[in-house]
């Protein structure tokens, strides 16, 4: 029973990938291309996360003994590949992107195997607008609103339950409707509220010192002041999970750094020196077009969609063993 239950589960991941990938691909004008594993060490394309991730790493012998390093995420690789592919305006690429995070915390959200849509448009300069990020925000949104309705239709028990708009708020407004919790306390709250909320705003930091999370400093704009006064054109969607009882992100993004703001992020976050690395000098001569992008996690997909309480219900990643013991207690099957 628990072989046919696993290939069910299967299935149907399989069922949510796809409808999502044609669903965001047609609202986005997204082509699917081709995806690396790894990217040559010090050169500034790979996601420095957080800045203090440890990437996985190996010399390569036929380079030389050069260091590669197995992707975070792809969140400059795209914008490179943009300009490589000559990407025309208001069309972009999307890709399976597959990466490791050994220095992850392991909990029901959180594997150190990381599987993601990365997806990147080419936009006019002129759109480094609020109003586009909410405009390209909500037709995410609409690819998960049509998704999960899909889901309900092909599995009875799953009901539909998002609401029918997202809700936008700046972290600076949600710190100071709840000044006494904490950022994640803070998610809880108003994504409980609202069903599905895209919180403006993640990386600078606010009036009490503090980002309400931490962005890197080169691809998402947190930094410039935007028209309802706030700043930061980038934020996350999250949703209510109604198994879990919580907030659950789906998705980072955000328009992305041009000159002005990649120098002013580079500065606020002390590291002025990445300004010599490949990808910045790339961005810096104005040899990449400006766009908009993010990354969409693909297991955080399925577990909202399937209703499942832990991530290791639609990947297979590596677990300790008291984390497998507490879930077969509770009756949860890993892949």
């Amino acid at each position: 029973m628990k072989t046919i239950s696993l290939l069910k589960t299967e299935e149907a991941i399989s069922y949510v990938k796809r409808t999502f990938t044609d669903e965001l691909s047609r609202k986005l004008s997204l082509t699917p291309v081709s995806a690396p594993i790894i990217v040559m060490d010090k050169t500034g394309i790979n996601d420095d996360l957080n800045g203090i991730e440890r990437p996985v790493k190996f010399p390569i012998k036929s380079m030389q003994e050069e260091q590669a390093v197995v992707v975070h995420s792809l969140a400059k690789w795209k914008r490179m590949r943009l300009a490589e592919l000559n990407i025309e305006v208001e069309k972009g690429i999307i890709t399976d992107m597959r990466a490791l995070r050994p220095d992850e915390d392991y909990s029901r959200l959180h594997s150190i195997y990381v599987d993601q849509w990365d997806w990147e448009k080419h936009m006019f300069k002129t759109d480094r607008t609020l109003d586009y990020l909410k405009e390209t925000v909500k037709k995410v949104y609409e690819s998960l609103k049509a998704t999960e309705q899909k889901i309900s239709e092909k599995y009875p028990g799953i009901d539909a339950c998002l609401p029918s708009e997202i809700t936008f708020i700046h972290a600076e407004e949600l710190l100071k409707l709840y000044p006494e919790l904490s950022p994640k306390e803070r998610e809880d709250k108003i994504t409980e509220k609202f069903g599905a909320v895209f919180i403006i705003g993640i990386g600078g930091k606010l009036s009490d010192g503090e980002p309400h999370d931490g962005r890197a400093p080169d691809y998402d704009d947190w930094s410039t002041k935007n028209e309802d006064g706030f700043y930061g054109l980038n934020g996350d969607i999250i949703v209510w999970h109604p198994t879990l009882k919580c907030a659950f992100e789906i998705s980072s993004m955000g328009i992305r750094v041009d000159k002005k703001s990649l120098k002013r992020q580079l500065e606020i976050q002390q590291c002025p020196e990445k300004a010599e690395l490949k990808f910045h000098k790339l961005l810096l001569e104005d040899e990449l077009p400006q766009s908009i992008g993010g990354g969409i996690g693909q297991s955080r997909v399925c577990m909202f969609m399937l209703r499942k309480t832990h991530i290791g219900e639609v990947q297979v990643s590596v677990w300790p063993d008291a984390i497998k013991a507490e879930l077969a207690e509770e009756g949860v099957a890993l892949l």
